[in-house]
């Protein structure tokens, strides 16, 4: 095949063979990562005929490189792509030469696909970063970088491509290098190796080109195959994540997973990270027998000596090497939502093969991605990096990600839509809360709910502004009052006069709002209170963390379903008239969204009931589930 690899292969018969090599295609969009790996596995002779020949009539069709093949259509294979001329979504390709195999992931330039390229390099080895010879390095080339630094990938190929477009000039090429190489001087790089290439004519990829003598390193394919990018997995101290309980019958109970990290043996010590209990290996067992030891990558089944309480999600690992345990920690986020990052809202946190709710609770800054600085920011927009202080409900048991990129790494998923919103590498543990612990009470919620004769729990009155939350809340205390029982009413106006006037009303205000009124709120069924809050509360991540907050039975959603044509007819603060003329910004229902409760315990609609009534409802739940005793004179007023 014209343009193959003509090297013999005869003189590396005797040369060990490098293990794969993981590797990504990253840089701008219209760089040229596509058409650098066709015209590799072009060259590489690993095209079948049927495939040319389809490529060839697809070149004709989409190409952009007149009756020449178009090499980039090999790995754009969605039709948008094609149409388009783009990359979108990750494609993965296996190359293979005399000398070692590759397994390359070609990811997206465009901004808003960010994400996909990110995934591409959690699990690479080296990154291929294209720079156009004509443009140099761009925003994005700087993002991809920065991504690629921070993913942890330690070797760079900046491959200078179409250098065909300069004539093959020497200084242009100096100076994109000279100046990445300024840029990448703050980035955590082993290895940076600048090729000038044209991936479209095939210079400078399996052979040395006549049209670059000036450059006196090597091929693309020449660096690849001999660069050893192999680190001491198993050197490394022993982390085991339990995937699930194997308990097919009575007689066994193991634990699987997957070797993250050093090595481990048939009775060898081991400690579960979480609650410190020690004991020994008993068995390494797989579907064809059991091992003598086992390594990173390992997908095994550990049988121990000792019955422990180890559930799914817990950490195995080396009694003298043991990672950190703890509910705080720093780590950089790429966001990867639509959706701001807004600090104070509880999202779920997987962690290898646990997932927790987790809250990130300071933003420190976001990275300017151009120049590496720190820029002060509230919150952080699609494809923005940044580091922040998470917390998470429980401990966690993890390495800081430079040590471990498996108990390192972690994902934020948005509650809501149960969409990824972030990837994220922990830095380090904060030991603010180190020198705290809770401190043991001979008095508790159960007793003193015992003297008051009822059941704590919070009643949380959602609606829009005007729906009669407040006016119903009220009723409701009213009588259980009038009854002897123990309540407290949290309203949305009442607060923000003392605990929460420095908050406004940004989505970011309003969620740290409703997480301070959640504290507040379990305080207070601490106390053996009823406990009713009326807020807007427009967002349900927030309400779902409130609920998590509390027992079982504790929380009661209760949904005043008002419509918003009747919340604007009453408008009784006169609030919708000025949001409508633009007085009042982040209005819900008029310029900020109100998200409904999906499976409350009560709705009551005031456009069909009053409010008496809606109380009545709301009296007769509480007796139904046993958190009061029954009220019997409602009246006639209270008649459901």
């Amino acid at each position: 095949m014209p343009g193959a690899l003509q090297a013999d292969p005869l003189p590396f018969r005797n040369t060990p063979a490098l293990p794969a090599l993981r590797l990504l295609t990253c840089g701008s969009v219209d760089d040229g990562k596509s058409t650098l790996i066709g015209r590799l596995l072009y060259e590489q002779s690993l095209i079948l005929d049927d495939q040319l020949a389809a490529l060839e009539r697809d070149s004709r069709r989409h190409g952009t490189d007149g009756d020449n093949i178009d090499f980039s259509l090999l790995v754009d294979g969605l039709e948008a792509e094609r149409e388009q001329g783009i990359t979108i979504d990750v494609a993965y390709r296996y190359v293979s030469t005399p000398r070692r195999s590759f397994i390359i992931a070609d990811t997206p330039g465009h901004e808003q696909y960010t994400r996909n390229m990110a995934t591409g390099a959690s699990g690479a080895d080296l990154a291929i970063l294209l720079v156009d010879a004509r443009k140099g390095l761009l925003t994005q080339t700087c993002r991809h970088a920065a991504i690629v630094s921070l993913t942890g990938i330690k070797h760079v190929v900046l491959a200078v491509n179409k250098i065909d477009l300069t004539s093959f000039g020497r200084a242009g090429f100096e100076k994109i290098t000279a100046d990445f190489k300024s840029f990448a001087a703050a980035l955590d790089f082993k290895t940076v190796t600048a090729i000038p290439v044209s991936a479209r004519h095939g210079d400078n990829i399996s052979k040395k080109s006549a049209n670059t003598l000036w450059y006196d390193g090597p091929s693309l394919i020449d660096y690849l195959e001999t660069i050893d990018v192999a680190e001491d997995g198993g050197g490394r101290p022993f982390r085991f994540a339990v995937q699930w309980v194997n308990r097919p019958h009575l007689d066994f109970r193991g634990f699987s997973g997957t070797v993250a990290s050093g090595t481990i043996r048939p009775g060898d010590e081991i400690v579960v990270a979480g609650s410190g209990r020690l004991t020994k290996v008993a068995r390494i067992v797989t579907a064809d027998g059991d091992l003598a030891s086992a390594a990173a990558g390992d997908a095994v089944t550990l049988t121990l000596t000792d019955e422990l309480d180890i559930a799914r999600g817990d950490i195995l690992c080396d009694p003298k090497n043991r990672p950190e345990v703890s509910g705080q920690f720093a780590a950089h986020l790429i966001w990867m939502s639509e959706d701001r990052l807004l600090p104070g809202r509880s999202y779920l946190m997987k962690a290898d093969t646990r997932t927790i709710p987790a809250t990130v609770t300071e933003l420190k800054h976001r990275l300017d991605v151009n120049t590496l600085g720190e820029l002060p920011a509230k919150t952080l927009s699609l494809n923005e990096v940044g580091v922040c202080n998470l917390a998470t409900t429980a401990p966690l048991a993890f390495d800081p990600y430079k040590a471990n990129h498996t108990t390192g790494a972690f994902i934020l998923i948005d509650r809501a839509t149960n969409a990824t919103a972030a990837a994220g590498l922990i830095a380090h543990g904060l030991r603010r809360a180190a020198n705290i612990h809770l401190q043991g009470l001979s008095v508790d919620k159960q007793d003193r709910s015992r003297i008051k004769h009822h059941k704590p729990a919070v009643l949380w009155f959602t609606g829009l502004s005007g729906s009669g939350k407040s006016t119903i809340a009220n009723l409701v205390e009213t009588r259980l009052y009038a009854h002897g029982v123990h309540t407290i009413l949290l309203d949305g106006d009442n607060v923000r006069h003392g605990l929460n006037k420095d908050l406004g009303f940004t989505e970011a205000d309003r969620v740290e709002n409703i997480r301070r009124i959640g504290e507040v709120a379990k305080l207070m069924t601490e106390a053996g209170l009823i406990t009713l809050c009326s807020f807007i509360s427009p967002f349900r991540p927030e309400r779902i963390m409130v609920r998590e907050l509390l027992g079982e039975n504790e929380f009661i959603e209760i949904f005043v379903d008002t419509p918003l044509e009747e919340c604007i007819a009453r408008d009784p603060k006169g609030l919708y008239r000025r949001a409508i003329a633009g007085e009042i910004k982040n209005f819900t229902g008029i310029d900020q969204s109100y998200e409904p409760p999906e499976a409350p315990e009560l709705i009551v609609a005031r456009d069909k009931q009053t409010a008496e009534q809606a109380a009545a409802r709301i009296v007769a739940l509480l007796t139904a589930r046993g958190l009061i005793d029954h009220i019997d004179d409602l009246g006639d007023d209270w008649s459901i």
